[in-house]
């Protein structure tokens, strides 16, 4: 049974979040936390001011808000392999970013870790939480990546967070599909819509690589759901793109040196938010 024109569409989850319009969402790349092979001890309330100075970057020049990430927890664990160490600090970094800019920041816990994002993003009075791979299966740099819903739907409402909203990908990146190879891009679509999600991103090949329209128009043509674009957002695409869907998570054009692992830079905020007609 597909999801889409079954359900009575929800609330949009986006406006609900981030008000009317197209939403801008920064992407705070945190550095290695407690746990990780790169982490060298700096202690968490540093981590707090890094994020802290990441967000206000973006939201003082034209972003909505932002998504924390533990982006430098390289090589990335699988789902059910984090351990408390990387709830409880993400909670403390989200909390110092949520206190910043209030509670329509996301958080995401790489890799794909539904369950952790919930108990950091609930802790910290975040409001959603982004999830790679939400439903079917595919076969990423971790391993064979499974769909997250049914364990985090229910830890969700196990712990009373039911408000924290579930962004999830379709045909996600940095992976290769051929588990669900057959299945099309409207059917995958449709199966994270039937396991419950409340926004669907459409993503490029790899962190920075660019979002064609044609996947943010299968995406958006086969849901009821919000559809945002969650990968290769720049000035001279952004415009083009936010015109067919509700938003955009946006990081490597925003950074220093174009990597997702560069700072903030304020000016190329402002072009990309200038480009988006802010």
């Amino acid at each position: 049974m597909a999801a889409f024109g079954v359900f009575p569409p929800k609330p949009s989850a986006v406006r609900a979040l981030f008000g009317e319009g197209e939403a801008l969402i920064g992407a705070v790349h945190l550095p290695p936390l407690p746990g990780s092979p790169a982490y060298r001890g700096q202690p968490v309330a540093d981590i707090c001011r890094f994020a802290v100075e990441e967000a206000r970057a973006y939201v003082g020049n034209g972003f909505d808000s932002v998504i924390v990430e533990n982006h430098g927890d390289l090589p990335f664990l699988k789902p059910g392999q984090h351990g408390y160490e990387v709830a409880a600090t993400m909670g403390v970094v989200t909390a110092a970013v949520v206190a910043e800019l209030g509670p329509h920041v996301g958080v995401s816990v790489l890799s794909n870790a539904g369950e952790c994002a919930v108990a950091a993003a609930w802790a910290s009075g975040a409001g959603w939480i982004r999830v790679n791979q939400w439903a079917n299966a595919y076969v990423a740099n971790e391993g064979i990546i499974e769909g997250q819903a049914a364990r985090t739907t229910r830890y969700r409402h196990g712990i009373g967070a039911d408000p924290v909203r579930v962004f999830a990908d379709v045909h996600v990146k940095h992976g290769a599909h051929a588990i669900v190879a057959d299945r099309t891009l409207a059917e995958q679509t449709e199966d994270a819509e039937f396991f419950d999600a409340d926004v669907l991103i459409a993503t490029g090949s790899r962190t920075g690589h660019p979002t064609s329209v044609s996947e943010v128009v299968g995406i958006r043509d086969h849901t009821q759901l919000p559809v945002v674009i969650g990968s290769g957002i720049d000035p001279s695409n952004v415009r083009v793109l936010l015109d067919e869907c509700d938003g955009a998570i946006v990081a490597s054009a925003a950074k220093e040196n174009g990597r997702w692992w560069g700072r903030v830079s304020p000016d190329k905020v402002r072009a990309v938010a200038r480009a988006a007609g802010r």
